[in-house]
C-alpha cells in the first residue's frame, strides 16, 4: 500500500473506529518524542523514588525512545479501556476496618490479558488493510512510558497524582499501545485541568505524593502491598489500614471521576465477591484457595506469602476482637518469615489496645 498525506490520515481515523468497535472508549496516536517525559524520569530516578523496582532503570533509555525498543518505530498508537465496576460503595468498605479493600483494577480478570488481546485485534486489521508492517503490543509488559504517551496522543493529561486523567471520562481506565512503523498523523495533546486542587496530594495514607506530580513510590500503599517484596516498614503499616491490594483514594477524591463510567466489560466486573469480603475470610484461605479465588486475576502475581502479610497488616489495624488475635496467632506457626513477622506486629498491636 502506497501512503500518501492523506491515505495515512484516513488510515488513523480508521485506526481509531475499529479500536472503539473493539471496546476501547478512545484512539490516539502520538510520535516518539518523549524528550520531556524522559527528564522527568532521570529526576524520579534519582531521588530513588522507585524504591525496590529495579526494572524502572534496568532497561536505560529503552523507556523513553521507543525506537530503541522497537526499531523502526515511527508512531504509536494509544488505547484506553474503562475498568471501573458497578461494585459496593469504596468509601464504605475503607471506612470499616473489617472489611478487605481490594483496588478496584484488581477485582476481575486480568487486564493485561483482556487488553493484549483487543489491541493483536487491532494490530491484525491494521496489517489486513495496509500489508505486512513492524509492530509490537504493549499492555504494561515492558519498558513503555505509557501515561506520557497517552498525554501526547490526547487521551488525557497526568495529574498531581501521576496518573491520567480524561475530562469525560475521569481516570478509572487501562491503557495500551502498539508501536508501528507507520507513520501516522500524530493527534494534539490536551492541556493540564489540575488546577489549584490538591485533593490526592490531601488524601494519600501515607503522603506519598510528596509534591504535584512527584510520586515517592516507596511510601505509595500500591508499592507497599504490591511490588515490594521484603517487609512493610513498620512506621507506615499503620497507615495502610484495610488496603491489601493496591490504593484507590487518589482517584476516589478526584473530582474528575465524577464523569467516570461504569465498565460494560464483564471480565472486569468483581470475581469470587472479591469486592465484598472480610478480613478474616481472606485470610483463612489456604494457598490452594488463594490460588483458586485468584485465578486469572492480578492479585496473583504477588503469591501467596506476601497476600497474608498484607492481610496480616490490616488486621493489626482492625478493631480487636478475639476472633482476630485467634486467626493472627493461628499463622504464628507459618513456614514464612516475611508472614510470621507481620503476624507478630498484628500481635502487638492488639496486646498495646487493650
Amino acid at each position: 500500500m502506497e501512503f500518501t498525506e492523506n491515505t495515512l490520515t484516513g488510515l488513523a481515523n480508521d485506526i481509531k473506529q475499529w479500536g472503539r468497535g473493539l471496546g476501547f472508549q478512545q484512539v490516539g496516536i502520538s510520535d516518539t518524542n518523549l524528550s520531556d517525559a524522559e527528564q522527568h524520569l532521570q529526576d524520579w530516578l534519582a531521588k530513588d523514588f522507585q524504591g525496590d523496582m529495579a526494572y524502572m532503570q534496568r532497561h536505560g533509555l529503552k523507556r523513553s525512545r521507543p525506537a530503541m525498543l522497537q526499531e523502526g518505530t515511527k508512531s504509536i498508537i494509544s488505547v484506553r479501556m474503562d475498568y471501573l465496576p458497578e461494585a459496593p460503595a469504596m468509601h464504605e468498605t475503607l471506612a470499616d476496618p473489617a472489611a478487605a479493600y481490594i483496588s478496584r483494577y484488581a477485582l476481575g480478570r486480568d487486564y493485561h490479558k483482556v487488553l493484549r488481546n483487543r489491541l493483536q485485534k487491532l494490530a491484525d486489521k491494521i496489517q489486513t488493510q495496509c500489508g505486512e508492517l513492524g509492530y509490537r503490543v504493549f499492555v504494561d509488559s515492558a519498558p513503555v512510558l505509557e501515561k506520557a504517551i497517552a498525554e501526547k496522543a490526547g487521551l488525557g493529561w497526568i495529574g498531581k497524582h501521576s496518573n491520567l486523567i480524561n475530562r469525560k471520562a475521569g481516570s478509572w481506565f487501562f491503557l495500551g499501545e502498539i508501536y508501528t512503523d507507520l507513520p501516522l498523523p500524530a493527534d494534539v495533546p490536551t492541556s493540564n485541568h489540575c488546577g489549584e486542587c490538591v485533593a490526592c496530594l490531601d488524601v494519600c495514607p501515607t503522603q506519598a505524593i510528596v509534591a504535584p506530580y512527584q510520586v515517592d513510590a516507596r511510601r505509595c500503599v500500591s508499592y507497599l502491598t504490591i511490588e515490594l517484596h521484603g517487609a512493610i516498614p513498620e512506621g507506615l503499616r499503620p497507615l495502610i489500614g484495610n488496603r491489601i491490594y493496591g490504593c484507590d483514594d487518589c482517584q476516589l477524591v478526584c473530582p474528575w471521576n465524577r464523569f467516570a463510567r461504569f465498565t460494560g466489560e464483564k471480565d472486569f466486573h468483581p470475581r469470587h465477591r472479591l469486592d465484598t469480603r472480610q478480613l478474616l475470610e481472606v485470610f483463612a484461605w489456604d494457598e490452594e484457595m488463594f490460588l483458586s479465588k485468584t485465578e486469572g486475576s492480578a492479585i496473583r502475581r504477588i503469591g501467596y506469602g506476601r497476600w497474608l502479610r498484607n492481610i496480616a497488616v490490616a488486621l493489626g489495624n482492625a478493631s480487636g476482637s478475639v476472633g482476630i488475635v485467634e486467626a493472627l496467632k493461628n499463622r504464628l506457626a507459618h513456614p514464612s518469615e516475611l508472614v510470621r513477622e507481620h503476624v507478630l506486629w498484628a500481635l502487638r498491636r492488639h496486646s498495646q489496645n487493650r
